[in-house]
């Protein structure tokens, strides 16, 4: 079961067959987040063929990870099956 942990806390976790894995990223469906770890973000990134990405930062016990998580919102075709997951990096550990 698939899990993301900083600060000591998981942030997100999923079995194998919710989870999506994408350019070597895990995208952990939404409902497998702890939504009260994330805050939003200014950030906005473009890939070719995913499309937008908007950024949260993520809050434990006082400490902040900017822009450490990220989601597809509306994404292209391609990458249509990532809709509404999120990912993370930035010091984020993904355990299985």
């Amino acid at each position: 079961m698939p899990k993301a942990i900083w600060n000591g806390v998981v942030i997100a976790e999923a079995s194998d067959s919710a989870v999506e894995i994408v350019e070597g990223n895990v995208y952990f469906p939404l409902v497998a987040v702890h939504q009260e770890y994330l805050q939003s973000s200014d950030k906005v990134t473009q890939c070719h063929w995913k499309g937008s990405a908007s950024y949260f930062n993520i809050v434990v016990n006082g400490q902040t990870n900017g822009d450490a998580a990220w989601t597809y919102r509306r994404p292209l075709d391609a990458a249509k099956q990532i809709a509404n997951y999120i990912a993370f990096w930035r010091g984020v550990k993904i355990e299985n």
